[in-house]
């Protein structure tokens, strides 16, 4: 079966005994069939919303040097600024300029292994110049990561297990990221063609557990494909949250919860820049690649719906890891160049398949369509451990 549209459930209807049963029932068709969905009535407040889109949108219009004080490459936590077309997704450039921030966390300690690098402060634009940026974010990241916590307990029962089945999976601290993010139309990217489509962000999974997109804007852009190959389009709708399933959740049941894979277009010319903020659900990155047991009858279900199959590596491979966190740490490197080759520079050559024995790498880089490649020989992320705390 392949979806058409992306379901909408009412978040309400989880809060009374009357309506739970249908609303864990139509979670689940979300969950095994799409892997995307809305939500709506979150009980987030629209001030504090109104607040977030004001600040974020003020954000982008800082000068230059005011937003590159905080780029990213500046620390390896992959926390900062990220300049227009400094990313990279299915080996093309994405033409977006974003902020990454998390929940807060200290310098990790020297002995901590080297993807305890992404448990780091976050990096601040100078608050003489946006006094409320800082304390709206910190609330909303904080009001998230409720929702966020309180939509994976439903999740856990919409596949038939208890609310709290992926509790042991989540530090205590646990850190949660989220992203401003601003995508120029075509006609401020400098295409000879105006008329040709941009790339936002590439086909690709989110790599957390789930992710929670607030669409600012009300260009369309975001599309989600379905077991076909066929794009479906995933317009803003107010009032509305857009849920994806990450490859973490795809990891710990065994793929019955499928990341769906989704990309950005640019806006067309003419019709300005959109924005959007993400919030990423995180899981340990301690974490080993245990799974919960999802019941039989579930199991079932997902095996008669079909597998997708896009091209879109999977990042969580298991036995090539030890931990969650050194998937990630991989993941983020090949994202984002720039911090690689500065902070990872032996797992940057590695990806590059530059490194001596690095093992077919290249080959992997020359796919087509491919978000996420495996890379070479699986082993755990020591190789720059030194120059990483070197640099602390």
């Amino acid at each position: 079966m392949s979806f058409d549209t992306i379901p909408i459930l009412d978040l309400s209807r989880s809060q009374h005994r009357s309506t739970k049963p249908t609303f864990l029932a139509d979670l689940r068709r979300a969950l095994l069939e799409v892997g995307f969905l809305y939500i709506s009535n979150t009980d987030i407040s629209q001030l504090l919303v109104e607040d977030v889109i004001s600040n974020g949108k003020a954000f982008f219009e800082l000068p230059d040097d005011a937003k590159l004080a905080i780029q990213m490459k500046n620390a390896p936590s992959f926390l900062g600024y990220s300049k227009l077309g400094n990313e990279i997704t299915a080996h093309r450039t994405d033409f977006r300029e974003q902020i990454d921030l998390s929940t807060p966390h200290p310098l990790p300690s020297p002995t901590a292994p080297l993807y305890h690098n992404l448990l780091s402060p976050n990096q601040w634009p100078d608050s003489s110049i946006l006094p409320t940026f800082r304390p709206v974010f910190e609330s909303y990241i904080t009001a998230m990561s409720h929702l966020a916590t309180r939509f994976t307990s439903l999740i856990a029962e919409a596949l038939d297990l208890p609310p709290t089945a992926f509790d042991r999976f989540f530090d205590k601290d646990q850190q949660h990221k989220l992203k401003i993010v601003k995508y120029p139309d075509v006609s401020q990217l400098g295409f000879d063609d105006t008329n040709a489509p941009g790339q936002g962000v590439g086909p690709h999974k989110d790599s957390m557990l789930s992710s929670y997109l607030l669409q600012v804007s009300p260009h369309r852009g975001l599309q989600a494909q379905n077991l076909a190959g066929e794009w479906i389009d995933c317009p803003p709708i107010p009032g509305t949250l857009v849920v994806a399933i990450g490859q973490g959740l795809e990891a710990l049941t065994h793929g019955v919860c499928a990341s769906t894979t989704h990309r950005v277009l640019s806006p067309a010319a003419g019709e300005g820049p959109r924005f959007s903020i993400p919030f990423f659900q995180g899981v340990s990155y301690d974490a080993t690649f245990e799974s919960v047991e999802v019941p039989l009858w579930v199991r079932e279900k997902k095996a008669r719906l079909g597998a997708q199959r896009d091209g879109v590596e999977f990042t969580f491979e298991k036995g090539r890891w030890a931990h969650l966190g050194e998937a990630t740490l991989w993941n983020r490197c090949k994202s984002h160049g720039d911090v690689a080759e500065r902070w990872y520079p032996e797992i940057w050559a590695e990806i590059q398949g530059v490194k001596k024995g690095a093992g077919g790498i290249a080959d992997e880089t020359n796919k087509e369509d491919a978000a996420v490649e495996r890379g070479g020989v699986g082993r755990p992320l020591e190789v720059a451990k030194d120059a990483a705390i070197e640099a602390r």
